[in-house]
Parts: structure tokens; C-alpha cells; sequence
């Protein structure tokens, strides 16, 4: 890497930096500020343009006032870049803006071995903020050299909070009494559930936008990084997986649907998707780690917005849509999350557990109005509670809102908008 190009590159970066728009102010931001005066590295991962960098431009205004060192690795002139030029990018950092204690490095996972440097920055006593599209940089890269020393942030597109701030909408809890302010929020839920949160997109709203950042991460974030030369199966897998949110998956049968040769490629495939958190797979509830491995899984999607470049239909897949926005809400929440099925079959959709602990068991449908799905979904739910000695379950719905009382156990009525607020 030739110093004077990365002089500029540099210069270049954080003068951008200071003029990119800060965007509204993201949650995590108020996790953040717990681990500023923490030794600890803070690794921001996320889906691409989910506003990781947004985030960087938030806590460099809230606390470090533009003293910062930052690179950006997503930056095409460092495609030459490799581990062993760290120290001359350390070096140009002090002769170009003198000695600072604080990084910033954004996307840093495209440069292997990154890790190392990160480490002995670490040691020296500098404080450090790293961003990535890759859950695998929590793992295998940092596991190693990084144990018990960094905090892990998970940054989501916008959660429905967020979105109606984007959208100037304020938001207080008697706003959810008042009948003009409740329509209000039902029609921008709705919105909200067929565009996403990709703050990008929702800043434009050019479809483009989200075809781009699809493309994104199958080319670059999985066929470039894992050398992938099945692309077609690639793309076809990924396409069936947006398109069937919510439904479980057999990696015997997506195998001979696709044409490969083995499972084992699938699971692959499926992991690396999961990796760059295009997708979510949800595993079955059960006090047994063997049944947990041996059931299959349930897919979903990080954002509703990303389904459309599946071509499905919105009105014809709504509670689909629906049952996806909890999922990602509550894993936006970081909660530990599962399906359940009832020894007689019954199905609901998310058990959620602290520990051997089960806290919640939650059941999603569009709506109670017909009585036969009114009647499936609670009967389910009971036989979920029965089995798990629960007293209290919730259905969460598009409008409908109750509580009653059924054999001795509360259900809970709840429509989703007023859930994502509580």
C-alpha cells in the first residue's frame, strides 16, 4: 500500500465524515454510552446499510467531539490493503492529525487478520469502535484474540419507534388513547410493515435501493468472501428462503430442489446468509439440546422491506409479514427466541426463555375475526402454556385487542403497533 495514497484516502474519509448527514438518533446509542469510559472494543455488526456508520457519526458527536482516528475499509482504493500495512496506517493516523486514544474503523472484516492489530491497539490503551456485516467477526475472528475484552451491539434496521420519529411522528403513551393519533399510527404500522426500516431505502424509496443492497450482500458479502461457485443455487436458495418466511426448512429437500449435491452445502449456504443477517433461522423449543438439533428449523427475514425483491405479494402475505416483524423486534430485544410445538401437534410461534427459564409465549395471527383461526391460535397457545406451566400468553394481532381468561389462564389480546411501542 503506497503512504501518500493512503494519506489522502485519509484526509479524504474524514472530511466526509464530518459532513454526512447524522440522521435521527438510533437506541443503541444509549447502550453505547455505558461502554464509553470501558476499556472494551465495540464491535457494531449489522446488516449493510442498516446505519452502522450513521451510528460511528452519533457517538463521535456525542462524546469524542471529531478527536478520532477512522477508516473506512469499505473505501475501493484499499483493495490493496492487507493486515501488514496496520502499522503504516497507525503511523500515518500520527503524522497526518498527531496522537489520539480513540478508532474508528468501519467494515473493517473485509481486511483479514484485522483482529491482531485491534488487539495490540487494545493493549496499548486506546479505545476502539469497529463495525462489520458479518456475525462471524463476533465469533471465529475475535474469539481468539478478543475473549472477555470487546461488547458486542447488534444495529437492526429502523424498529417502528424509530421509523415514525424518521417520519417526524412524535409518540406518547396517551397518543395510543386518543382515536385521531391511533389512526395515525395504524396507517404509518402499515407503511411500516410493507417498507421496513432500511433507512436508506426509506430516505428515497426507490426500489432500487434494496435490489442493490440484496445484490450486495449475495455477491460481495457471500460468493466474494466464501469463493462460492454454485452462485445460481446461491441466488435461487436465498430467493425461496425470502419467499417462504415463517415456514420451516429441510436441507435434504432444499438440496434436491436446488440441484446440489450435498446438504452439507445448504447448511453452508444457509449459515453464510445468516452470517451477513439477510435471514434468521429459529430453532424448536425443548429442554433437550438433542430434539433442538434434530427438529428443523424456521426462517425469517431481517427486514419486511427486503421480502419485496422476493415479489411477494404484500396484501396476500400479511401475517407473514407480521409474524416476521415480531421475530426481528424480539431478537432486537435480544431475546432468546423459539417456536414450540405441542406434544399433539399444535404450533405456536415464539417461546421466548431466559436461561431454563421460559418468560413469554407468544402467538401471532392477522386477526381473531374468523372463528376457526380464533379457535386454533388459542388452542394452541393453551396446550403451549399447559406444557410449559405458563399462566399468561399473548396473541398478537393487526388490530384486534382483548383479555380473558380460559382454564385458568390469561390471555392477552395485543395489537402489534402498540406492542412494538411498549
Amino acid at each position: 500500500m503506497d503512504k501518500n495514497i493512503l494519506k489522502e484516502i485519509l484526509f479524504e474519509q474524514k472530511e466526509l465524515l464530518r459532513e454526512k448527514e447524522r440522521g435521527i438518533e438510533r437506541e443503541e446509542l444509549k447502550t453505547i454510552k455505558r461502554y464509553i469510559r470501558v476499556p472494551h472494543v465495540v464491535v457494531i455488526s449489522g446488516l449493510r446499510r442498516s446505519g452502522k456508520s450513521t451510528l460511528l457519526l452519533q457517538i463521535l458527536d456525542a462524546f469524542y467531539d471529531d478527536n478520532v482516528y477512522y477508516c473506512n475499509f469499505e473505501d475501493e482504493r484499499l483493495t490493496d490493503f492487507t493486515s501488514k500495512d496496520f502499522n503504516m496506517l497507525y503511523e500515518t493516523f500520527l503524522e497526518i492529525f498527531g496522537e489520539n486514544k480513540v478508532f474508528f474503523f468501519d467494515e473493517i472484516q473485509n481486511i483479514k487478520g484485522w483482529e491482531v492489530f485491534v488487539r495490540r491497539m487494545y493493549d496499548s490503551g486506546n479505545k476502539i469502535f469497529i463495525t462489520g456485516s458479518n456475525a462471524s467477526m463476533l465469533s471465529k475472528e475475535i474469539g481468539t484474540r478478543l475473549t472477555g475484552r470487546y461488547v458486542p451491539i447488534e444495529l437492526f434496521p429502523f424498529n417502528f419507534r424509530e421509523y415514525l420519529l424518521f417520519n417526524k411522528v412524535k409518540v406518547e403513551d396517551k397518543s395510543l388513547l386518543l382515536t385521531k393519533k391511533r389512526v395515525t399510527l395504524k396507517r404509518h404500522f402499515n407503511r411500516y410493515l410493507e417498507k421496513g426500516g432500511v433507512p436508506e431505502y426509506l430516505k428515497y424509496e426507490e426500489r432500487d435501493t434494496l435490489s442493490a443492497l440484496y445484490k450486495d450482500i449475495i455477491y460481495r458479502d457471500i460468493v466474494a468472501r466464501y469463493e462460492i461457485r454454485e452462485i445460481k443455487a446461491l441466488r435461487e436458495l436465498s430467493v425461496y428462503l425470502l419467499s417462504n418466511v415463517g415456514t420451516m426448512i429441510s436441507y435434504n429437500r432444499l438440496k434436491d430442489m436446488l440441484g446440489l449435491g450435498s446438504s452439507h452445502t445448504v447448511k453452508n449456504f444457509i449459515e453464510y446468509l445468516e452470517n451477513t443477517y439477510l435471514i434468521s433461522t429459529l430453532p424448536m423449543f425443548s429442554y433437550s439440546v438433542r430434539k433442538q438439533i434434530k427438529n428443523p428449523r424456521k426462517i425469517y427475514a431481517v427486514d419486511t422491506g427486503l421480502l419485496k425483491i422476493a415479489s411477494i405479494h404484500f396484501s396476500a402475505n400479511k401475517g407473514r409479514f407480521l409474524e416476521n416483524l415480531v421475530l426481528v423486534e424480539l431478537k432486537r430485544r435480544q431475546k432468546e427466541v423459539y417456536y414450540y410445538k405441542t406434544e399433539n401437534g399444535l404450533e405456536v410461534d415464539f417461546v421466548v426463555r431466559v436461561g431454563t427459564k421460559v418468560l413469554e409465549v407468544i402467538q401471532v395471527t392477522q386477526s381473531l375475526a374468523n372463528t376457526k383461526t380464533k379457535e386454533r391460535e388459542i388452542n394452541a397457545l393453551l396446550e403451549t402454556l399447559k406444557e410449559l406451566k405458563k399462566k399468561e400468553g399473548m396473541i398478537l394481532t393487526e388490530n384486534d385487542e382483548d383479555e380473558f381468561v380460559v382454564d385458568k389462564k390469561v390471555v392477552k389480546v395485543v395489537p402489534i403497533y402498540k406492542w412494538l411501542l411498549s
